[in-house]
């Protein structure tokens, strides 16, 4: 059986979304992820930014420092939508395959989304995933980070036929998200490689993340 790279799972699971969902659902999305590459909103921190300290609670509810974390070596640091997203879920496996790879060069990884902590405890245990997972649920470190956008209506629409009520889901009082990111962060707080992509069907590959690490 051949196993796919996370690029080929990401691409045969939008070509079974385009296959899958409405014509009107997919205008609706395309609009979304158009709007914020036009605009330039939540187009994130850049290589050479001084990375913004949190205190987030993980899974298990306890805080999580990140310039405590960096004491410790570099930090993958990821922001993505919450457990509902499949292109989100594809790429944390895919991310856990090459633990072991990210922890041989010193680092560590950190996934961040507004999912409420029992989501992320539920999410860890099922995908088996050993870095941790923490919650933003006022989206307020995704914001300094400058990544969080205000789902749009049309947007909202689909989700909500899709029998997915966000803000429920995340504990919040407004429908929000990150757009998926990715940073590099050294044991100065510095960033020294940014992915981030308005297209959620699109991430970055583990090997890319090597590479990245593999230069500091």
């Amino acid at each position: 059986m051949t196993i796919l790279n996370l690029t080929d799972q990401l691409a045969a699971a939008a070509q079974a979304f385009q296959a899958n969902t409405p014509m009107e659902a997919q205008v609706k999305f395309g609009q979304m992820i158009e709007q914020l590459q036009q605009t330039g909103k939540a187009s994130g921190m850049k290589v050479g930014d001084k990375a913004p300290d949190f205190k987030l609670p993980n899974a298990r509810s306890n805080e999580v420092i990140l310039y405590d974390e960096l004491g410790k070596g570099p930090v993958i640091l990821v922001f993505y939508r919450g457990g509902w997203c499949p292109f989100c879920n594809m790429q944390l496996k895919a991310y856990q395959k090459v633990l072991p790879d990210i922890q041989a060069l010193g680092a560590q990884l950190i996934a961040i989304s507004p999912q409420k902590p029992d989501h992320s405890l539920s999410q860890q245990e099922k995908e088996e995933l050993e870095f941790q997972v923490l919650t933003d649920l006022d989206g307020s470190v995704s914001s300094e980070y400058n990544l969080l956008f205000d789902v749009p209506q049309g947007a909202r629409e689909v989700m909500e036929g899709f029998g997915l009520d966000l803000a429920e889901y995340n504990h919040a009082s407004k429908w929000i998200l990150p757009v998926p990111a990715v940073f590099m962060i050294d044991e100065s707080s510095i960033i020294r490689s940014s992915y981030v992509n308005p297209n959620f069907m699109q991430r970055q590959s583990p090997e890319e993340i090597i590479r990245e690490l593999q230069k500091l």
